[in-house]
């Protein structure tokens, strides 16, 4: 027996307007939730292709950082699921922070305003792309957590600040 093609792709489940997140609690498509998750997987996707253009092996890493907070966002910290997800610890902003110092002392920032879209390079357009795409993110993840009282996610918006000022210098450096 074979499987209906498009049920492979699609369940139908969302035609209403309405999904689930990893609870399986029923939101509108519109709610916030949906709104930080869905500009997470752009930045996930963005970086995808930014990757294609710098080679720069630290964003596959960026990328399951993203992935993991995704899961995070998407589940109730109450629910017994939560705990065995993958968390944003101290060490992954320090990993972030460390390479923003690494790239500083490389050379250092000059005191000018830099361009947006990067006058440099295609690469460095790509990262200043994402860079903005991440300043999104940390706007729709501040408007969740209001929305849905959620007070786990502070080192979440601590590792998207760095990340964007990571994904700054990378932006210019390039």
């Amino acid at each position: 027996m074979s499987i209906n093609k498009l049920s492979q792709i699609s369940t139908k489940k969302g035609d209403s307007g309405q999904s689930k997140n990893y609870n399986n609690d029923s939101f509108d498509k519109d709610d916030s939730l949906f709104e930080a998750l869905g500009t997470i997987d752009e930045l996930n996707t963005f970086l995808g292709l930014t990757y294609h253009y710098s080679k720069l092996s630290l964003i596959k890493q960026i990328q399951l950082y993203l992935q993991n907070i995704s899961s995070l966002i998407a589940t109730k910290p109450q629910s017994g699921h939560y705990e065995s997800l993958n968390k944003i610890d101290e060490d992954d902003v320090l990993l972030l922070e460390d390479h923003i110092e690494k790239l500083l002392d490389e050379k250092p920032l000059e005191n000018q305003f830099y361009l947006p879209g990067s006058e440099k390079s295609k690469p460095g357009a790509y990262f200043d792309m994402c860079r903005v795409i991440t300043r999104r993110a940390e706007r729709r993840l501040i408007s969740f957590e209001k929305d849905h009282k959620r007070d786990d996610l502070a080192l979440i918006k601590k590792f998207m600040n760095r990340l964007s000022d990571l994904l700054f210098l990378l932006s210019v450096n390039q």
